[in-house]
């Protein structure tokens, strides 16, 4: 049997590979300033300094694009427990050093671009905002104990699936301001990804069978990190029937891609192991899928009767 290269091997072996990475990510990445994505022009004092303090009708997002927001926001404000994880994961020298402080400065620039515009256009309620923040992040992120290559597996799915649910959220808010501002938010995850992808299809090449069986333990297990924060399980539900992030686009858009591009079902190099997860693998995407269908099924059946109840009421009118 084969050994299992210790995290501190792996890092050492996969270092070269970080390094091409983040000079391919500072060459592809925009520089860009929270500032010019906020309608400053349409924020006012609340009572605090004279104005009026928050009220629901003030607010032009939808329920659905409310309880995105305050996700993907929350989510973003809990960056202090993941720069931990990756920290102490990787290293503060050389190259992943370096990626560690890029990737915290520039995911810290979602969450002061989000706010910024809730705050200004009264999109949700601040006061309640920062208690949820407060709590989220005294909480923390603590996904367990995690070896490095399955804390580098599951960013590398998060960081897709939060690049979906940004873009979808954008859409949803009716918003070109917000649209423009969660595309550019989206557009630096997807870039963050990449590098995270990367360093895992490294990994499959030199330790395949460990590789995948991070990548296995990850998907089994997958929850978004927001998932500890008060009131997730009610947003998720209306994010989901939104079309915000679904099962299916958590399978068809983040899952099978990232597969894909590891080539996980072609490789050859897989040893007995490796080749019976890669089984488990397949058999886990198949109830995956079936999941998926039933969701969607229920959804639409949901959603066809919310449409006779409002056809007659308008009848009744």
């Amino acid at each position: 049997m084969t050994r299992e290269l210790t995290d501190l091997e792996l890092l050492r072996e996969l270092e070269p590979i970080a390094e091409d990475n983040v000079h391919r990510h500072l060459a592809m990445a925009k520089d860009w300033h929270p500032h010019d994505y906020v309608p400053w022009d349409a924020g006012r004092n609340f009572a605090a300094l004279g104005g009026i303090d928050w009220d629901p009708d003030q607010s032009a997002l939808s329920e659905t694009a409310q309880a995105a927001m305050i996700t993907n926001l929350l989510t973003e404000d809990n960056l202090p427990s993941y720069h931990r994880e990756i920290a102490e994961h990787f290293s503060l020298d050389g190259a992943w050093g370096t990626w560690v402080g890029r990737w915290t400065a520039e995911e810290n620039k979602h969450s002061v671009v989000m706010r910024d515009y809730l705050v200004v256009t009264r999109g949700v309620d601040p006061v309640a905002l920062e208690n949820a923040r407060m709590a989220h992040m005294t909480t923390g992120f603590d996904p367990g104990s995690t070896s490095m290559l399955e804390s580098v597996s599951y960013v590398t799915f998060q960081e897709l699936a939060t690049r979906v649910s940004h873009r979808n959220t954008g859409k949803a808010c009716g918003d070109p301001i917000a649209d423009r501002m969660l595309a550019r938010v989206a557009a630096d995850e997807n870039l963050h990804m990449m590098f995270y992808r990367n360093i895992v299809e490294g990994a499959l090449d030199i330790a395949p069978d460990q590789a995948l069986a991070a990548i296995m333990s990850v998907l089994t297990r997958f929850r978004m990190p927001g998932a500890s924060m008060a009131n997730f399980r009610r947003n998720a539900v209306l994010i989901a029937k939104g079309g915000i992030y679904d099962l299916r686009q958590h399978l068809d858009d983040v899952v099978l891609p990232v597969l894909r591009k590891w080539r996980v079902f072609d490789r050859t190099d897989f040893g007995s192991r490796g080749e019976q997860l890669r089984e488990d693998l397949d058999a886990f995407l198949t109830d995956l899928q079936t999941k998926a269908e039933r969701f969607e099924e229920a959804r639409d059946r949901a959603l066809a009767r919310q449409a006779r109840r409002d056809e007659h009421a308008g009848a009744s009118a």
